[in-house]
């Protein structure tokens, strides 16, 4: 572990501080997401997890930005500590949430990304917020960044896939395997829009009742 970060007490800080901004985002999404279903009678999660990026992870991201591992680096470049993950059935589904998410009290919507319109050139597909979570600590008030990605359950299957192919390869992934998960991020998207249409189709059956 770099020196840096190894036994430093503001870095032991923040990531307390993160900590209690992931329970904060928690919180506040599954209460969002509870209000939405009473109010609606359907809930629109399949899950939802959540994670603290790890050092190793935190300087790895550094070095790829090119920035020296200090801890102003870490405050400026890496808005990703705290990470939430919500996995719903439909596209439909995604902007619901992002709309439900909008309207929280609980923190502030500084960007979005819209993976989905545009995704990334390797097939990437998921809806981006970039938040900023207030958080309380000895008196005072900081605000921590962190990314709330909204995908569905196709989506999160090619990147949970994505992810373990990344990780099997320690420089660029051979061109073969990019273009053939290229080629399967493209028929799940293709599937993701029969499924939300077979579910429009489903939706109308009960409505004529």
């Amino acid at each position: 572990m770099n020196d840096i970060i190894k036994n430093n007490q503001e870095f032991e800080l923040l990531m307390l501080q993160c900590d209690i901004a992931r329970k904060t985002l928690m919180t506040s999404i599954e209460g969002q997401m509870t209000g939405f279903e009473v109010m609606n009678g359907y809930n629109p999660v399949e899950h939802i997890k959540s994670r603290i990026k790890s050092e190793q992870s935190i300087m790895s991201k550094l070095k790829r930005y090119g920035c020296e591992i200090t801890f102003s680096n870490i405050a400026s470049f890496i808005h990703d500590i705290v990470g939430v993950r919500i996995v719903c059935s439909f596209l439909s589904d995604v902007y619901d949430i992002v709309k439900i998410l909008k309207q929280s009290q609980q923190f502030e919507i500084v960007k979005e990304i819209d993976y989905i319109k545009e995704p990334k050139e390797t097939g990437y597909t998921s809806y981006h917020l970039i938040v900023k979570v207030p958080v309380y600590l000895n008196g005072k008030k900081e605000f921590i960044h962190s990314e709330i990605q909204i995908r569905t359950v196709a989506m999160d299957f090619w990147a949970s896939l994505d992810h373990k192919i990344q990780y099997k390869f320690e420089s660029e992934v051979p061109k073969v395997v990019a273009e053939e998960m290229l080629r399967c991020s493209q028929e799940i998207r293709k599937l993701d829009h029969r499924m939300l249409d077979l579910n429009m189709t489903v939706n109308r059956f009960f409505k004529d009742k």
